[in-house]
């Protein structure tokens, strides 16, 4: 399966931020919306960077409360490892272990079009295997 079937059940709401937002507002908006990043987007809506809670924990560890006051540039990745609705399930869940990353923008023809997390893409495998397994059982038992 492919990351357009994610995209599909999850739905295409994609939560951004600006560079020049601070830190404590936009650790605002993870609580708000459960979630565990955002996309930095610049001034063209291309992709910054990402800010994650890691990040930010590891903001507090180095700066102490003040990284709050902090801009988002200052503190989110900016090396985004990006994937495409026509990726396998199984190539970005290889990726995000490797590199060892939990959010994922997924980009077609340079647009943002939704952001994975590897929540999204157990719950997906699970579901998979899942129905594996019920196919599998109505095969043995003469029902498929």
């Amino acid at each position: 399966m492919h990351v357009s079937a994610i995209l599909k059940n999850k739905g295409a709401t994609i939560i951004t931020t600006r560079p020049d937002e601070s830190v404590a507002s936009v650790t605002h908006v993870l609580h708000a919306n459960r979630i565990g990043a955002i996309l930095v987007l610049n001034d063209a809506g291309g992709i910054a960077g990402i800010l994650s809670e890691r990040d930010i924990v590891r903001g507090l560890a180095l700066h102490g409360a003040s990284v709050l006051d902090k801009q988002v540039s200052a503190l989110m990745t900016a090396k985004v490892v990006s994937c495409t609705p026509a990726d396998s399930v199984a190539t970005v869940m290889s990726r995000m272990t490797e590199g060892r990353f939990r959010h994922m923008p997924v980009v077609e023809n340079g647009i943002l079009v939704g952001v994975i997390s590897i929540g999204d893409v157990v719950k997906f495998r699970l579901a998979e295997y899942t129905h594996e397994v019920e196919s599998l059982r109505d095969y043995v038992a003469g029902r498929g």
